[in-house]
């Protein structure tokens, strides 16, 4: 792999990374109107899968969602004026951290409900295919979304039409404090995957395999060749649920099941393969993008009273 590939897997990883950690710092002052869901260990997923897809290529992601808002090309600016609550985010302020929207850029909407954004991406991808538009449609979830029947119902739709679709199974192992094999009795959802004859890979946290696997399926799509497509990524979430803390301990987990991850940091591990003066310069273009994006979500309005019945419906 290149080194201009690897300088932008870096900056990508870097700037979802800095982005949380800065969250993190600032939600316990209140200045944040929602609850967050942090990708703090998961952002591998998000950045191997989304480094091949075009603009006018659009993802749908979960509430867990700021790493694929942001590997996608979703406004920063706009992404933490959300969070504020303010009239310039990215849903006017209505929807917080877990509904992320940037339409222009391909990110097609984020939902706080558990499994819904999956038919919507079939929804999509069967649009785009019943017009012949040159479009790959990516759906991100999380494992304990495949619990729900919509899951199934999709895979099989998705595999009856053909769709340029690839499910991302984003597998942190634990559905809120609850793991895999308490929910599920085997763990198989590549297996599951391919009963529907979609072809399915597992793969770890690796941000360089992620891409390469990925991209291959966004090529063929791209190359007028049938989906769908299923990737589970074995992932690992290093703060809690939701909230900035950890949460090592309530005892649901333990610490030591996260030190590979820790150890095997994909943020680190790319920034190993940069020349020194080239890491020091992302690193410092991200935090001055990062510092002006808080001062941008800081400075915002919030919405006007009458927005209250705004957007809502009805008459």
């Amino acid at each position: 792999m290149s080194a201009e590939l690897h300088e932008r897997l870096y900056a990508s990883l870097r700037r979802i990374r800095r982005v949380e950690e800065e969250v993190a710092k600032a939600y316990p002052s209140d200045c944040i109107r929602s609850p967050i869901h942090l990708s703090i260990g998961q952002e591998a997923v998000a950045v191997g899968a989304c480094a091949e897809l075009e603009r006018g290529d659009v993802v749908f992601c979960t509430y867990r969602g700021h790493a694929a808002y942001l590997a996608k090309g979703g406004d920063l600016r706009r992404m933490l004026a959300e969070l504020f609550g303010k009239a310039t985010g990215c849903a006017k302020g209505k929807g917080g951290s877990m509904h992320l929207v940037d339409v222009a850029n391909g990110v097609m909407g984020a939902s706080a409900v558990v499994g819904t954004t999956i038919p919507h991406a079939v929804g999509y991808a069967y649009a785009v295919k019943m017009a012949r538009r040159p479009v790959v449609v990516v759906s991100f979830f999380g494992d304990g979304a495949t619990e729900e029947g919509v899951f199934d119902e999709s895979l099989n739709f998705a595999a009856l039409k053909r769709l340029p679709l690839i499910f991302v199974c984003e597998n942190n192992g634990y559905a809120i404090h609850t793991p895999l094999l308490k929910r599920q009795p085997a763990d198989n959802i590549c297996e599951r995957a391919r009963s529907h004859c979609i072809p399915a890979q597992r793969l770890g946290n690796d941000v360089l395999l992620i891409h390469e696997r990925i991209s291959k399926a966004v090529r063929t799509l791209r190359g007028g060749e049938p989906g769908p497509f299923l990737f589970e990524c074995v992932t690992y979430r290093l703060r809690e649920h939701v909230g900035p803390g950890e949460d090592f301990h309530l005892g649901y987990r333990d610490r030591s099941e996260a030190a590979p991850f820790v150890r095997d940091d994909q943020v680190e591990r790319l920034a190993l393969l940069l020349d020194p003066g080239r890491r020091a310069a992302v690193d410092r273009q991200v935090e001055e993008e990062i510092r002006s994006a808080f001062d941008f979500a800081r400075s915002s309005p919030f919405p006007a009273a009458e927005e209250l019945l705004e957007d809502v419906g009805g008459e």
